[in-house]
């Protein structure tokens, strides 16, 4: 999702300097001294509030940054749920290797198999794609968030205060992404599609008989007890605890500032949909690659990566991101965008050490600092880069792929 094209900015005019203070919810072991500089630089850069949780050796440690409500200066929490965009893309990839496992489907079955003619027109062709490249973004269908109409109808300003409470299918966002001809031909190329992941919320439909978010909340959510996690459907608040969510909803950092908390998100369907907080996304990455959740084959699918186009130093499995950091640490994980929301979430391979942490505004600060400061002990610099015209002040791992959904 293009909602935000700048990581940097200001924060909204009248809230002061001190209101950005970091609030720890235990002593850190040391360890997180740089994690919490970079979510003060994080603050200072525009963003209004900040929350983290990080799990090592030591054990759990939370913190906080900035504030979770513009208005009133109220703090955020270390328990705020948020909605976590395109993190949801794991969750539907782990299903579906779930029902691999059980011999339900194959991942080289074609969409066609499951959604007979439902892919097709202006070149594309559901007999030629398989699930596997559905989720591993090798499809070539186009990225219906990336249209010009979508996007002024429901992502920018005018559009998304008329729309913001209206209801999308499934079909209507696959048939926006039709009207395009492929990107390119299945399977010889990468590009990032929130269409994919529609499609495979459609395919865990037809060969279970039942939601995908019916399927996420008995395969994921209740086994693992992630009680900050849910799917909203077209329900269009936040549960509490959470703070506000703010964006420019403009492709730009300066302007006036909107409370976007409020929004139904069946426009992002199962490319998108999720709420969680940091406890809950730390719980599901580290069971997820220590084997919990799929048998070691399917795990092993997971991880088997593609080149992430224009992106060093990542790589795309099925439905989760590798990236390789600048001290040589290799994890795991998604991050997510949606209105006044930007999260990343991620484990190392082993699962000894995950992050996950949300900015509940879309146009500031840089994720890959706190990232690099939790996993490599690397203090940011004090001010973030200066951002380019696509969206991302650096190069590095979980950075450029944030704003998409």
């Amino acid at each position: 999702m293009r909602v935000r094209t700048a990581l940097v900015g200001a924060i909204a005019a009248g809230i002061a300097v001190t209101q950005a203070g970091i609030a720890a919810a235990a002593p850190a072991k040391d360890g997180h001294a740089p994690t919490r500089q970079a979510l003060e630089t994080a603050v200072r850069d525009g963003v209004p509030g900040v929350t983290a949780t990080a799990v090592d050796r030591h054990g759990t440690w939370s913190a906080t940054a900035g504030v979770g409500d513009l208005r009133t200066g109220a703090p955020r929490s270390t328990a705020d749920r948020y909605r976590v965009g395109s993190i949801t893309k794991t969750f539907i990839s782990t299903v579906l290797l779930q029902l691999e496992a059980e011999g339900r489907l194959s991942l080289d079955d074609t969409v066609d198999t499951w959604l007979p003619g439902v892919v097709r027109g202006n070149g594309n062709d559901g007999t030629a794609i398989t699930v596997r490249q559905l989720l591993n973004h090798t499809s070539g269908i186009f990225n219906y968030t990336a249209d010009d109409g979508f996007g002024t109808t429901y992502l920018t300003r005018d559009g998304f205060l008329r729309h913001r409470y209206d209801t999308l299918t499934p079909e209507q966002l696959v048939a926006v992404a039709l009207s395009h001809e492929p990107d390119f031909a299945p399977g010889t190329s990468w590009n990032y599609s929130n269409t994919n992941y529609v499609l495979a919320g459609m395919v865990i439909e037809k060969v279970t008989g039942r939601s995908y978010a019916s399927q996420i909340r008995d395969r994921i959510i209740k086994p693992l007890n992630l009680h900050a996690t849910s799917l909203p459907g077209a329900r269009v608040t936040l549960p509490s605890p959470s703070s506000r969510a703010y964006s420019k909803l403009a492709e730009t950092t300066t302007g006036p500032t909107y409370d976007v908390t409020a929004l139904n998100p069946s426009w992002a369907s199962s490319a998108g949909e999720m709420i969680s907080d940091s406890s809950d996304l730390n719980r599901f990455y580290t069971a997820l690659l220590r084997g919990r959740l799929l048998p070691r084959e399917q795990l092993r699918e997971m991880r088997t990566t593609v080149a992430v186009d224009g992106v060093p130093g990542m790589r795309y499995g099925l439905g989760l991101l590798e990236g390789e950091l600048s001290c040589g640490v290799r994890v795991w994980g998604h991050d997510g965008g949606i209105h006044g929301s930007s999260s990343v979430a991620l484990t190392t391979a082993d699962g000894r050490r995950s992050l996950a942490f949300n900015f509940n505004g879309d146009w500031a600060g840089d994720a890959e600092a706190v990232v690099e400061a939790e996993f490599c002990g690397k203090r940011p610099p004090a001010t973030s880069p200066s951002p380019d015209r696509s969206g991302s002040p650096s190069q590095g791992p979980f950075q450029d792929l944030s704003d998409r959904l």
